[in-house]
């Protein structure tokens, strides 16, 4: 049984996850460009004698007592951020700490979250007969659903049982997250002069397949996600006023719930639409884990409340259960003046070690 913690190491983990955010702030790391992060992610670890891997630059380590023959929870999170927005007040790249708010780029998305996993890996790196081993793992081109982030890193990590995905999702636990197929269409149709009765008009087939698409919801609804959600993003047809175009291009934002696999998506549009539908990537699936998992379990019981996520994370990279979970808020992620609660990061800390206490 892993002792309780005390006040006193909670306080030390979260003034060094504080200062580690402080220093990731400080330091620019847009997706694909995280060199200058990733070392000082191996600063942390070197500083603690924690041995870590490296490629490009993601980084992961495991617990002192590592045992193959044990299941294995794998603590996720990004280090890399977006670009500031023209509407910052603040430097972006300056941490500065005003009314018990941490402000900085990257501070809520997801550099809270992550700094918080990292503490509370070091809370439980050297304890021995754990239930679990622990993998913890910091890496690059999240925001960009990059193939040189966790992707790259997969197969060189152990068998995982289930994740902990860290995201500003105020503690409390995303048990579903959709999925994402970005969908190219193309209508084709005929050219002809626009004055004269010429041509088949492909901008009219295009409409005719979005009206199947707007009125023909998917029936299946995710208790936890609710309906797939098939939204028109980009529409381009045409080249000149007088004449009728013959291809109508048009793409499709379709977030898919775990009712359905991507293929089953794609293959039920193709179907029941003429135009010619191609997907950029079927990479990004919809997650969940069970309500019933020890994980879980173990949130709920320290009051924390489930509900289905609509935006996509690492999760959709995993092929095993994930929660998605971590301080912040949601609604700062990518905004101008981007923040987190101090209390939000000690709060991180806490619930993570004591979420973990409860299974390992």
């Amino acid at each position: 049984m892993i002792s309780q913690l005390t006040a006193y190491s909670l306080e030390t983990q979260t003034e060094s996850a504080i200062e580690l955010l402080k220093r990731l702030i400080a330091t620019p790391s847009f997706s694909r460009e995280e060199d200058r992060t990733a070392l000082l992610i191996e600063e942390f670890f070197q500083h603690r004698a924690i041995p870590y891997r490296r490629v490009k630059n993601n980084i992961w380590t495991q617990n002192r007592h590592f045992d193959p023959a044990k299941p294995t929870v794998l603590l996720n999170s990004h280090h890399d951020t977006v670009k500031p927005n023209s509407s910052w007040t603040l430097d972006p790249f300056k941490p500065v700490e005003r009314e018990g708010k941490l402000f900085g780029l990257g501070s809520n998305d997801a550099g809270g979250s992550l700094v918080s996993l990292m503490a509370a890996f070091c809370h439980f790196y050297s304890k021995k007969d754990l239930a679990y081993n622990l993998l913890l793992a910091a890496t690059a081109e999240e925001e960009i659903s990059g193939r040189e982030g966790l992707e790259m890193i997969l197969p060189d990590l152990p068998p995982i049982s289930f994740a902990i995905v860290g995201e500003p999702t105020q503690m409390q636990l995303a048990v579903a997250e959709k999925g994402l197929l970005v969908l190219d269409c193309t209508a084709r149709g005929k050219s002809g002069h626009a004055a004269r009765n010429e041509g088949d008009n492909a901008i009219y087939r295009a409409i005719k397949d979005i009206e199947w698409l707007t009125n023909n919801p998917f029936p299946k609804v995710s208790p936890t996600l609710g309906p797939v959600k098939v939204s028109v993003t980009i529409i381009n047809a045409g080249s000149q006023h007088n004449v009728v175009p013959d291809a109508c291009a048009f793409t499709l934002d379709v977030r898919v719930t775990e009712q359905y696999t991507l293929e089953e998506v794609i293959d039920t549009i193709r179907k029941n639409i003429r135009s010619e539908v191609q997907p950029r990537s079927i990479r990004l699936k919809p997650s969940s884990i069970p309500i019933d998992h020890p994980i879980v379990q173990a949130g709920i019981a320290l009051g924390r409340e489930t509900y289905g996520s609509p935006t996509t994370s690492d999760q959709a990279l995993l092929n095993c259960p994930s929660l998605k979970c971590g301080p912040g808020h949601s609604e700062r992620s990518h905004t101008a003046d981007e923040f987190i609660y101090l209390r939000e990061i000690e709060q991180g800390v806490e619930l993570y070690i004591r979420m973990l206490e409860q299974i390992l």
